[in-house]
């Protein structure tokens, strides 16, 4: 082994508080600075998720001024080439949902089909209930099998108002009517 000669860094006084060469005092508030920024991170990151769900799902619903417009899994049928001939059928059951907020008018439709010759739009027969918490614009006559179309077409001339939607999100009833703002009640 090498022996160097000793010079003044080699006595090292007793005195002397070493901290060591490469840190230096903390900064105060550091810690409040990483903590503000993983939570900004945590917010945006949930966000984020949200607007993704939002987005592939259709189901979150956030009203939000850009989120697309979530298209129905109903197949549309051709309104003006009609395929199948209006045709009252009173054993069908009907389910009769409210989708605005006027409280009571999925059950006073249901009376006035009643009166119309649709049994199954009675409660011994179909459902009525208040669907939705906020204003849905158009009406619409879900049926669920291609044989109920004529049923359902009838169903809209009934209603005086509405479009039909071959679909399989209403499977529990063969007719489903989703009322709307559009729909006005028959005085009297």
């Amino acid at each position: 082994m090498a022996t160097y000669p000793k010079d003044r860094f080699d006595s090292v006084p007793d005195d002397l508080l070493r901290t060591g060469a490469h840190r230096g005092p903390r900064r105060k508030g550091h810690g409040w600075i990483t903590f503000a920024w993983a939570a900004l991170a945590t917010v945006v990151l949930v966000a984020v998720g949200l607007f993704g769900l939002s987005v592939l799902s259709g189901r979150l619903n956030i009203d939000l001024p850009f989120r697309p417009i979530a298209s129905d899994t109903a197949t549309p049928s051709a309104s003006s080439t009609p395929t199948a001939t209006p045709k009252l059928d009173a054993s069908l059951p009907i389910t009769i949902l409210n989708g605005t907020t006027t409280k009571g008018l999925a059950t006073a439709v249901g009376d006035n089909l009643v009166k119309q010759g649709w049994n199954g739009a009675s409660t011994d027969l179909g459902a009525r209930a208040d669907a939705s918490t906020h204003d849905i614009t158009k009406t619409l006559v879900y049926y669920s099998d291609p044989a109920n179309e004529g049923a359902a077409r009838a169903l809209v001339l009934s209603l005086k108002v509405g479009d039909i939607r071959l679909s399989d999100v209403y499977t529990t009833s063969p007719l489903t009517v989703v009322l709307g703002t559009d729909y006005v009640l028959p005085a009297g």
